[in-house]
């Protein structure tokens, strides 16, 4: 799953001339991505190594990657 999301990353920024900051996929794939990172115990950390957001929507069938002007950090739900 890593090797994946490098791949989707690397031809985002190609063709857009900057890297995504944001990665969405279902739970599944997440899962997938644990289990390649499984030394790495939390989300934070998973993040920074991507340089990317994860946002989960189990209504994807495949992982995308996109950028946003949105700090997800500073984001608050309502």
């Amino acid at each position: 799953m890593l090797s994946f999301i490098y791949r989707l990353a690397n031809e985002f920024e190609n063709e857009q001339g900057f890297r995504p900051n944001v990665l969405y996929m279902n739970n599944q794939h997440f899962g997938r991505l644990k289990d390649d990172l499984a030394e790495i115990p939390n989300l934070d950390i998973i993040n920074q190594l991507l340089g990317m957001e994860i946002v989960l929507d189990d209504e994807l069938v495949h992982p995308h990657v996109y950028w946003t002007p949105v700090d997800w950090r500073r984001a608050v739900a309502v």
